[in-house]
């Protein structure tokens, strides 16, 4: 009578062990109604084992105990979470879970040499502080599920086998007990099977995160420093109009100046309000502000290094790409094209032609600079091994990337030609 009284006290604690277990595994969010209804699941799946042992046959209630038991745990999960795939793997984990207690139970057997009663009682009595351990791993069992399907299909193929042979061999039959080298072996192979496959897979998907990760912060970067260009050069633009509206007052200190005769001194003003407009001084190549402004910049820095720069570029105020996208593509090809050229062994700097145009709403642009050092590529990307470089390739191939968009890095005849279009 005692033995039985555990057996069937152990059995409720193993239900609700195993149903905590599963809901703190799903992505729930527990409000008060969330609690409520869960309550209420947990109060059916109980009269179903009820039935189940009590209506049926007590002896075949254990047979029936993935209907009237998980099944009913998986649908209730379901609701809750309004998710499909993970409230099933969050059942299979929690029933893999379960075994823990088995184990510690059959340690604590196996030491005092007890029986079944006594191995009901350890099972009870590791219940609460084992559930507390476990729902400490719960977030980041969680955490799995934001992976991708395949993810947790791997993560979930452990339970999900760990269930079937279990039932298979334990419950259903006698198998497990055969002492047959198949059938014991057969865990441990699949437990080592997935895990090193969830481990390569996890590698994988770790390792192309790290590199977007790293590729949007070079991307941000450029796109920071490229931004604060055109707010200088927008600055200096405005310096050029305050002079264009005060030249009435220059005119008349240089009047001043030479009613006078003082002529060097108006010579000399006149030279630093040139150069002072001149430094300022924007080329127009286009309709396009933030193209011009870019290009300008460039042109100014090749001309600082004795560097050939020839724009042919008719672009509208409007272009099917963000302006900051367009700053990043500029200027990390002509810091790229402007590098190559300062690279020359002979010495000599090099030339460099800039083309781009829209058209029937598409953008184009291409670049053609003087290249004298070999170049290598990887699947028809220039690469460099040297730190820092590289960069700007990776954020020109993202930006034509996201807008579905085409590129194509060449050499010919000593030159280095960048083609885009998007």
């Amino acid at each position: 009578m005692i033995a039985l009284a555990v057996d069937l006290c152990n059995s409720v604690a193993v239900t609700l062990f195993g149903i905590a277990l599963s809901a703190a595994f799903c992505n729930i969010h527990w409000t008060p109604k969330a609690k409520k209804r869960m309550l209420l699941y947990t109060l059916m799946i109980f009269c179903l084992s009820g039935i189940a042992y009590l209506g049926v046959d007590p002896g075949f209630g254990r047979y029936l105990y993935p209907l009237h038991t998980h099944l009913p745990l998986v649908l209730a999960l379901c609701s809750l979470s309004h998710e499909r795939l993970w409230p099933v793997i969050s059942v299979l984990t929690a029933y893999l879970c379960c075994q823990l207690r088995r184990w510690l139970a059959l340690i604590a057997v196996a030491v005092f040499s007890g029986g079944d009663t006594m191995q009901y009682a350890v099972e009870m009595i590791v219940t609460v502080p084992l559930l507390i351990l476990l729902l400490k791993t719960a977030p980041a069992i969680r955490s799995v599920s934001q992976y991708s399907l395949a993810v947790q299909c791997q993560f979930g193929i452990v339970p999900a086998v760990y269930y079937a042979f279990d039932y298979a061999t334990r419950v259903y039959t006698d198998l497990l007990f055969s002492g047959s080298a198949v059938v014991v072996e057969f865990m441990p192979f699949v437990c080592s099977a997935a895990y090193l496959l969830f481990l390569i897979h996890i590698s994988r998907e770790q390792h192309a995160r790290l590199h977007l990760e790293e590729l949007k912060s070079n991307l941000d970067l450029q796109v920071h420093q490229a931004v604060r260009e055109i707010e200088a050069l927008r600055i200096s633009q405005q310096k050029t109009r305050a002079y264009r509206h005060d030249l009435r007052h220059h005119l008349q200190y240089i009047t001043a100046c030479i009613e006078n005769e003082q002529y060097e001194q108006a010579l000399q003003y006149i030279h630093s309000i040139s150069e002072e407009i001149e430094a300022s001084r924007v080329t127009v190549y286009c309709e396009n502000e933030a193209a011009n402004l870019i290009l300008s910049s460039f042109a100014d820095r090749a001309k600082a290094q004795s560097i050939s720069l020839a724009v042919h570029a008719v672009l509208p105020n409007q272009l099917p790409l963000a302006e900051s996208d367009l700053c990043v593509l500029l200027s990390n090809a002509l810091e790229n094209a402007i590098h190559a050229c300062s690279e020359r062994a002979d010495g000599i700097r090099g030339h460099i032609e800039v083309q781009a145009y829209e058209k029937s709403g598409k953008f184009f642009l291409q670049i053609v600079n003087d290249c004298t050092q070999p170049v290598q590529f990887s699947h028809g990307v220039p690469v460099s091994d040297r730190a820092g470089h590289g960069i700007g390739v990776h954020s020109i191939c993202s930006i034509v990337e996201r807008y579905g968009g085409v590129y194509s890095f060449s050499v010919k005849n000593q030159q280095f030609i960048l083609r885009i279009s998007l």
